[in-house]
């Protein structure tokens, strides 16, 4: 009888979707694995224990008897967390989420990796989704559930009929914020990509970054680790990839939404360089998803997908979940889910809402609950990235700046309140039907889709 025993990770900070795809991967790859955090709840829990994977509930010290061989730690742990101090006091393994994955995961892949401020997580299931349309079956980690897998974290064996094995592909949503409280990178730095995606780059995570500059510098530092037979895929449109480019590249570049590279025009047809190359036919909503096609198809036709195929796999694209999801309809009223948590983001999803429902209202309520948000340093265009909106519902709960005065500029337009229970009856009394509800959040805000749904009911 054997003494081998599968080799054992506990993840701390498990429920974030970056770290919760680790899990899965480390499953999937013959990993015995556990993990704990403070806030355990769907859509990450209920995928974890699906697949087997034990939830601890907490920091508590008495984990170390779990004894895995090494400790993978999230960036939402920080010195003073019990369990992180007394690994560091005994002195025990442990690694941070994105090396671990790119020393046993990423090593000998062809990674495609997607990176911007915006549209990270549905510009890399565009792209696994052509990947694996054209049969190229990748293994990818995504910051959200694509609906055309159902799952956010796969690793992928080729069919028999392409000799097996893992896939050489890797499609990974790449993050610009923080690896771990040891390592102040930011996490896409530990990918090398062969292909490069930089969707967009504005100012966010004001947490972590002082300005615009220092994202642009870490930016500058992940095209610094693309290779020469590599592909940048840069948005052209935006000036603050240009300066990135210009501090330094060494890899062909395919700029997007530009005439001189790929491009779309308001019929959907797509264009190389001048060229037509075919039309994108789908019912997703906003300009922003355009170009997200874009950079997917030229990502993909790197790793070898026709742009005719990458057009075929686009028009069966279900979008990601939290993206202007439908949760219900109600007494006529229509709610939907999104993850804008962002000036810009709420800008252009709200823009396209509007875009879909034409004169109906749109009730848009919104939870500023990303570490950039609470910090109130974007408050000033909240107003404006509004505007599209009937009515504006603000949840000021554990808000450390003020609300109602950002909201002021909206007038009646804008209600505030700091119980949440109170909000939700103040927008169910204001919708009627044939409205359209709106609820933006990068967290799980309460419960507030399915609360609406059944008073709505």
């Amino acid at each position: 009888m054997s003494t081998n025993k599968l080799p054992a990770i506990h993840i701390l900070g498990i429920c974030g979707t970056f770290m919760g795809g680790i899990a899965a991967l480390a499953k999937q790859a013959g990993y015995r694995v556990t993990g704990c955090d403070a806030n355990v709840y769907p859509p990450m829990s209920t995928q974890l224990e699906a697949q087997g994977i034990e939830l601890i509930e907490g920091f508590g010290v008495e984990q170390l008897g779990l004894k895995p061989d090494v400790f993978v730690i999230g960036n939402v742990v920080s010195r003073g967390n019990p369990l992180m101090e007394e690994i560091l006091n005994r002195n025990l393994p442990y690694i941070s989420g994105p090396q671990w994955l790119a020393q046993t995961i990423l090593h000998d892949k062809w990674v495609l990796a997607v990176a911007g401020t915006h549209g990270k997580t549905t510009t890399s299931a565009m792209l696994a989704w052509i990947l694996d349309y054209a049969g190229l079956s990748p293994s990818f980690l995504i910051g959200g559930v694509p609906q055309n897998f159902g799952i956010s974290a796969r690793l992928c064996s080729l069919p028999a009929s392409s000799g097996g094995g893992e896939s050489p592909f890797f499609v990974i949503e790449a993050d610009e914020y923080d690896t771990a409280f040891f390592d102040k990178r930011s996490k896409f730095v530990h990918y090398h990509p062969r292909t490069a995606i930089l969707n967009n780059l504005e100012f966010d995570h004001a947490d972590i970054f002082a300005d615009l500059g220092a994202i642009e510098t870490q930016f500058h530092h992940l095209v610094r680790t693309v290779p020469g037979n590599g592909l940048i895929v840069s948005n052209g449109r935006e000036a603050s990839l240009d300066r990135v480019l210009q501090r330094g590249c060494w890899t062909p570049v395919e700029r997007f939404g530009t005439d001189d590279g790929w491009q779309i025009d308001a019929g959907n047809r797509v264009t190389l360089n001048g060229k037509p190359q075919g039309t994108l036919n789908w019912d997703l909503l906003g300009e922003h998803n355009r170009q997200n096609a874009l950079a997917a198809l030229a990502a993909a036709r790197h790793a070898g997908v026709p742009i005719a195929q990458g057009l075929a796999a686009l028009s069966e694209f279900k979008n990601v979940k939290r993206r202007m999801e439908v949760r219900g309809v109600a007494n006529g009223i229509t709610v939907y889910d999104d993850f804008a948590h962002h000036p810009t983001a709420i800008d252009t999803t709200v823009a396209g809402l509007r875009h879909k429902v034409g004169n109906a209202r749109i009730l848009a309520v919104l939870e500023p609950r990303s570490n950039t948000m609470k910090l109130g340093v974007m408050k000033d265009a909240l107003p404006g990235s509004l505007k599209d909106a009937d009515l504006v519902f603000c949840y000021a709960g554990n808000l450390g700046w003020d609300a109602h005065g950002a909201l002021a500029p909206m007038g009646s337009k804008a209600v505030v309140e700091e119980d949440l229970g109170v909000l939700i009856e103040k927008i169910t009394a204001a919708a009627r039907p044939g409205d359209h509800i709106l609820v933006m959040s990068n967290g799980g805000f309460g419960g507030i889709h399915e609360k609406l749904l059944k008073r709505l009911g």
